[in-house]
């Protein structure tokens, strides 16, 4: 019998699943990025699309939940998620990159990062309209990646409210109290790296926040 709990975690990992594979669809199209961008995005989709599979042989079949963690630089995982999205915005404006935290390096499970990372950036695609900023800044030890986009139906449904997740904070609801599994995702990776997520909902539009520790010094000159 498939109890609540185990049917959320398999529609989760089949969220996972899709993620990688509508961005390899859109990276197949080349609209907006040449031959050297699509080859970087299609080994990162495929990093990712192990990832979700075997998130999806976890949730069918039980065993450890947690991949091997690591230094890894995340200025380097938020440009390749950026890259595998932009055919999505053909003809409309692109995103904007404004970076202030270096390599950034985050002890932690890459992989899993690039899930929470693209979960933001196709959220703001597919529910926001332009323009699409991400910014990244290194503040008291942490890094801060924030995702904003204006309100493409501009309904007001947010009203300002601000959903939280993260180390401590199981929170991350739509709302109408449901969690949204992109979401639910984001919260979940924040946790397991004491990191938090936030999200800030407006007539004008969406502003997604992201914050992990920065590994300590002697782990980043290793990285």
């Amino acid at each position: 019998m498939i109890t609540p709990a185990h049917r959320r975690r398999l529609n989760r990992a089949l969220h996972e699943l899709r993620r990688p594979l509508q961005a390899l669809v859109l990276a197949e199209d080349g609209a907006a990025t040449g031959a050297h961008g699509r080859d970087a995005a299609r080994r990162g989709l495929v990093e990712l699309l192990c990832g979700a599979l075997a998130e999806l042989d976890r949730a069918v079949n039980g065993g450890p939940r947690e991949r091997p963690r690591r230094p890894f630089r995340s200025r380097e995982v938020v440009i390749a998620s950026i890259e595998r999205w932009r055919p999505a915005l053909a003809g409309r404006d692109p995103i904007k990159l404004y970076w202030d935290a270096g390599p950034a390096i985050v002890e932690g499970d890459p992989v899993a990062v690039a899930q929470a990372f693209d979960n933001l950036i196709a959220n703001a695609i597919e529910h926001g309209g332009p323009p699409l900023v991400v910014t990244g800044a290194a503040v008291a030890g942490r890094l801060r990646l924030t995702v904003a986009n204006g309100n493409a139906e501009a309904n007001g449904s947010g009203n300002g409210r601000v959903y939280a997740g993260g180390a401590g904070n199981g929170a991350g609801r739509n709302g109408d109290g449901r969690r949204g599994h992109g979401i639910d995702v984001v919260s979940a990776i924040a946790a397991a790296h004491s990191g938090r997520f936030a999200i800030c909902r407006s007539d004008g539009g969406c502003v997604a926040a992201l914050e992990l520790p920065l590994a300590q010094r002697g782990v980043a000159l290793a990285a």
